[in-house]
């Protein structure tokens, strides 16, 4: 199978000829439970997300703040395991017909076994794999196994980045390129800053692929903003935010939806027909 990088490719180049930025949301796998978490994907791709990325649930989250390894702990406890990141990505793919990407870190890629996990990825429908913590000199083994599979591998780049580094992550991965917007773990910014901005002219000087920077957005106007220079806006916590703070199950799924209706409004707001 040839797996989806294809869709994600085409999904981020269609919302470019429309003069926009993507908006890729990120929620963890099991949380509230696999078939909530299943739920909130669906609701927040109604809202309006163009990509999701699931996550998978670690016990060392070293890129993660607070809100993100609260809803980890959450889905660790009611013993989420690969199998069920699988079935989330097949669901809420099958469901929607969107590109549907894994983040994770790499420990539990490379216990599960690289070939398993790409090929079970691929063929759930998955569209590719985030890797935050897998350097690119050490990536030879899974990026060949993605690629055989179809499958995007999209690397992290931060504002502490230098140029020739930028251009080594770049060069080795495809999809598109995370632009973490500022250095630090996940988590709701008041401001998303300037650095996410020369991050991405850098980083862009050294590839065609797109560049999305996560890290910090939580609402439209920062939304707007960081959609003014970037291919696509990632936002995360602010989603499990609203999902721990309902009241219930119910309540949660409403307001991952609006957020997601917010925040699409809002990059589409961010510049004008490019």
């Amino acid at each position: 199978m040839s797996g989806n990088v294809q869709l994600l490719n085409d999904t981020l180049a269609g919302a470019r000829a429309e003069g926009r930025s993507a908006l890729i949301a990120y929620l963890p796998a099991g949380f509230p439970t696999v078939d909530g978490g299943i739920e909130a994907i669906k609701a927040v791709f109604d809202g309006g997300a163009d990509v999701v990325e699931v996550g998978l649930p670690h016990s060392d989250p070293v890129l993660d703040g607070p809100v993100i390894q609260t809803a980890d702990d959450i889905a660790l406890r009611g013993g989420v395991r690969i199998a069920d990141v699988m079935r989330t990505v097949r669901e809420a793919h099958e469901a929607t017909g969107k590109p549907v990407l894994v983040m994770t870190y790499w420990n539990p890629v490379d216990r599960y076994g690289v070939e398993r996990f790409t090929a079970e990825l691929a063929e759930a429908g998955g569209a590719g794999c985030i890797l935050p913590d897998l350097p690119v000199q050490e990536s030879a083994l899974w990026r060949e196994h993605a690629e055989k599979h179809g499958l995007a591998t999209v690397f992290v780049v931060a504002p502490s980045s230098k140029d020739a580094r930028l251009a080594e992550i770049t060069a080795a991965g495809s999809g598109f390129v995370y632009a973490a917007s500022l250095m630090g773990v996940t988590g709701t910014r008041e401001s998303v800053g300037a650095q996410a901005e020369d991050l991405v002219d850098r980083t862009r000087a050294t590839t065609d692929l797109p560049v999305c920077v996560g890290l910090g957005v939580s609402n439209a106007a920062q939304a707007a903003e960081v959609a003014g220079f970037a291919d696509g806006v990632i936002v995360g916590s602010a989603f499990v935010k609203r999902m721990l703070d309902a009241p219930d199950e119910a309540a949660g799924l409403a307001a991952v939806r609006t957020l997601a209706g917010e925040l699409a409004k809002g990059v589409r707001g961010g510049r004008g027909t490019a």
